[in-house]
């Protein structure tokens, strides 16, 4: 989620290009004691389930955070002959066919794949991707705003539109960003193939502005996440997650007894990522331990607290302030793989040309 850098959010940290974690500064070119994960920059893990995976499997952990999910997704495209790593993580349901068309993932059953419910595996015939987390790319709002101006906050896409909520959001490019793209394809699963257009004539009309991508539409642009006030963002609404707000809480200096932010959730769009092996991964053997790592209990339960995303391994347990402020939507908007596949490219286009000229 997030396709999201939710940590980030809270701490105030910058965007990361292109940067290395983990241990030593082996690569994944022929070293076969180091397994290679090339991810976008939301990639997060304790430190001590890193260090677990690394004693039980033999491999040292080396990452490679590639920036926003789309832009992580079309570099490993555009490297796939040669690619960064052996593992790659963050691709979603969103850009999943983009992926899978372009060959990007040699098949592999994971170990445990058996406890991971069936909604969740969109490739289950073939294996190409292993599904890792869930989570809904929604409208956040500042409360606090909305309490100082007597508003109520919006709760569906529709009220987006309305005048009361003029030059109120900001979200992110839907050619460039994975939230982007989720908030676009919502709106589509709302208003159907023909619907959405005027919709975005309305919200372009009401002065929605569009970043490049989250971590400037959130941590920048919207009044209030952490990064936001100090940036002084003055957006009171942005596309984000359902699981936003309990970052919020759990990162800030000062814990508060209620999340600063809400959820909007007649405007969520359920996202799932995956995990898959590079098809000319150096390391396979390595890659697949990997994999199997990802939907272990020990990784799957670690997870919603350092990615801000829900666990696909039944059985897998949610931490409690999780849950308790940032539940996940009850009524998600949702579009089959197929469908994503068909449309989401000249969506794309008709809609840059639509909102941003």
């Amino acid at each position: 989620m997030h396709h999201k850098t939710f940590v980030a959010v809270a701490v105030g940290l910058g965007l990361v290009g292109l940067s290395a974690c983990g241990s030593g500064e082996s690569t994944s070119s022929g070293d076969s004691k180091t397994v290679t994960l090339v991810s976008h920059d939301s990639w997060a893990v304790s430190k001590k389930v890193q260090r677990d995976f690394e004693k039980q499997s033999g491999y040292k952990l080396r990452v490679l955070e590639d920036g926003d999910a789309g832009q992580a997704v079309n570099k490993a495209i555009l490297t796939k002959d040669h690619p960064q790593g052996d593992v790659f993580f963050g691709v979603d349901n969103t850009l999943l066919s983009r992926a899978l068309d372009n060959g990007l993932f040699q098949p592999y059953a994971a170990k445990g794949l058996d406890k991971v419910g069936a909604a969740y595996q969109l490739d289950k015939d073939k294996h190409r991707v292993t599904p890792v987390d869930y989570g809904d790319i929604c409208v956040n709002y500042d409360k606090a705003w909305f309490d100082k101006h007597k508003l109520a906050p919006p709760r569906t896409f529709a009220d987006l539109a309305e005048p009361a909520y003029k030059d109120l959001l900001v979200t992110e490019n839907a050619a460039t960003s994975s939230p982007g793209l989720g908030f676009l394809l919502g709106s589509a699963a709302e208003y159907g193939d023909q619907g959405w257009p005027d919709y975005w004539k309305k919200l372009k009309a009401n002065g929605v502005k569009v970043v490049d991508g989250w971590e400037q539409a959130y941590s920048q642009e919207f009044s209030g996440s952490t990064g936001g006030r100090k940036a002084g963002g003055d957006r009171p609404l942005v596309v984000s997650y359902a699981s936003s707000p309990p970052a919020e809480v759990l990162y800030a200096k000062k814990r508060p007894g209620t999340a600063p932010t809400g959820v909007a959730t007649g405007t969520c769009f359920r996202q799932i990522e995956f995990a898959g092996l590079l098809d000319n991964a150096r390391n396979t053997k390595g890659g697949k331990a990997f994999i199997d790592f990802l939907v272990s209990k020990e990784f799957q339960e670690d997870m919603p607290l350092n990615m801000y995303v829900y666990p696909v391994a039944q059985g897998a347990r949610i931490p409690a302030e999780f849950t308790e402020y940032g539940p996940a939507a009850e009524h998600p908007e949702t579009m089959a793989p197929g469908k994503i596949a068909a449309n989401r490219d000249q969506w794309v286009k008709s809609w840059t040309s639509l909102v941003l000229r």
